[in-house]
């Protein structure tokens, strides 16, 4: 507790000021402060309702057997994390760590019914008696593993969603709040400050993170950090630490990254973004001076794919990026960040140094190649549903496997997507499996899966063969319908 007051003396030490020269005129010298207090209490108040405890099933590897035998073995782990609404259909944003590998997702949020307000005088007899709604199965809507972020849904709306704070207005020194379920513990909260609006992790990581003095600890990840106005400024993400506890260094993925992330994980269930046929790395003073840069800082384009976009616009090796789209790129989050919110459909603009002339260039941008997008034109959602895995599929034929080169076995049903329901969170299933056996009978077809499946009982126990990323590996669960 020690450090937590210490750290909001600091922060209220001007109001402390305040509140002293007031002492002569007022009767209630600490005035100012009990005002910050009731508006900490407002915002706690209001932000609450939108912040959600996640808990996570899925097979990990354990230390252990049975009869005194050791060695690693696969069991069922429970782990918890936190998420935060977004929209009010349901729509919730979390860290991809936290529902990695996940065979069931389950949403705890604080119960409906109060109203939101404002103001706050919840006594502490109205906190122990605060109920919680009953977990609810989510469905993974989809995940960008390289920023670390997933996009869930709870078959619920009417929620209290937080709108996303403008990240151009952070400032080092404004005052933060972290929500989440440190330890476990659920609707947990904490103050601090935005200790740096922009830190990069190494020179080529190609995000910038916040990073904030609030306390986050395991359990507040995807949590969200907000600021007094109760929005979004960001997505507790990693912490540095030696303890294993909060040492008051904690990283957060801004609100801008959150927002373009979850709108096209939305749209497509994954990251749909444009590619110029280029790699690009951080330029150093090192490296400059090795190659005769004319600069030591900024982003140099390091390849140029034979016959892609670039090469075919001109773009050459060790050209210096200066800008793209007119946005000014300095850094590797820049260079990203404006890929990623570049329209498709339209070229791409860069401004390049070229030894000591300029040059701009349009570069025609292609998507970046996604099965499941192939597999779109190739299904009828009704038609190819599979009720009892609230599944899309689409069976491997000739056309189908070319589509997957190098399948371990040539038989199946593909994993198109997944349907908002409680059974595609309960399987475990990810869109681009291969479902190739249930409880040891092989399916080659959707009418055989369907067969297959018809023969359970709700409650009866299933494992599904399937092959996911050149692996194969079960995924076992219980039926929760019967239905067709």
């Amino acid at each position: 507790m020690r450090p937590i007051v210490l750290r909001v003396g600091l922060c209220l030490a001007g109001w402390a000021v305040a509140a002293q020269a007031q002492t002569a005129t007022s009767k209630h010298p600490f005035e100012v402060l009990n005002q910050f207090s009731e508006s900490v209490q407002a915002l706690a108040a209001r932000v609450a309702p939108s912040v959600v405890q996640i808990s996570v099933t899925r097979y990990a590897a354990r230390e252990g057997g049975d009869s005194g035998r050791t060695g690693v073995v696969l069991g069922r782990q429970q782990s918890v994390g936190s998420g935060v609404i977004i929209d009010p259909d349901g729509y919730i944003v979390t860290n991809a760590h936290v529902v990695a590998n996940a065979l069931r997702i389950r949403v705890t949020r604080t119960a409906p019914g109060a109203p939101i307000s404002d103001k706050s005088d919840r006594t502490i007899a109205d906190t122990l008696a605060q109920a919680l709604a009953p977990p609810v199965d989510a469905t993974l809507v989809g995940v960008f593993r390289e920023l670390d972020v997933a996009l869930i849904k709870i078959p619920e709306t009417g929620l209290p969603a937080l709108p996303f704070a403008d990240y151009g207005k952070l400032r080092q020194g404004l005052v933060v709040f972290a929500f989440g379920s440190r330890e476990g513990l659920g609707n947990s909260m904490s103050m601090g400050v935005v200790s740096s609006v922009a830190r990069q992790p190494d020179p080529d990581s190609p995000f910038l993170y916040i990073q904030t003095d609030a306390p986050i600890n395991p359990g507040d990840s995807g949590g969200p950090l907000v600021n007094a106005e109760g929005e979004i400024v960001g997505l507790d993400t990693f912490i540095l630490t030696q303890s294993g506890g909060s040492e008051g260094i904690g990283f957060a993925i801004p609100s801008t990254l959150i927002k373009l992330t979850s709108e096209k994980l939305r749209k497509y269930g994954h990251m749909h973004r444009q590619l110029i046929g280029v790699g690009v790395q951080t330029i150093t003073p090192t490296l400059a001076s090795a190659l005769g840069l004319p600069q030591d800082s900024g982003v140099l384009i390091s390849d140029v794919v034979p016959a892609g976009p670039a090469e075919a616009a001109g773009v050459k090796l060790n050209d210096i990026v200066l800008a793209i789209d007119g946005k000014q790129v300095e850094n590797m989050p820049a260079f990203m960040t404006a890929l990623l919110s570049h329209p498709g459909g339209q070229k791409v603009r860069l401004d390049l140094l070229r030894g000591s002339g300029k040059l701009s260039l349009e570069v025609a941008s292609v998507e970046e190649s996604h099965t499941s997008d192939r597999l779109a034109d190739l299904i009828d959602p009704q038609k190819n549903r599979v009720r009892q895995l609230g599944i899309v599929g689409l069976a491997i034929d000739k056309q189908t496997e070319s589509m997957f080169p190098g399948l371990r076995g040539p038989y199946g049903v593909i994993v198109a997507a997944l349907s908002a329901s409680s059974a595609a969170s309960l399987t475990g299933l990810e869109a681009g499996d291969v479902i190739h056996e249930v409880n040891g009978t092989a399916v080659s077809s959707l009418d055989e899966l369907r067969a297959t499946l018809a023969k359970f009982k709700r409650g009866d126990p299933v494992a599904l063969f399937i092959e996911r990323d050149g692996k194969l590996q079960y995924l076992s669960f219980e039926i929760v319908t019967a239905e067709r």
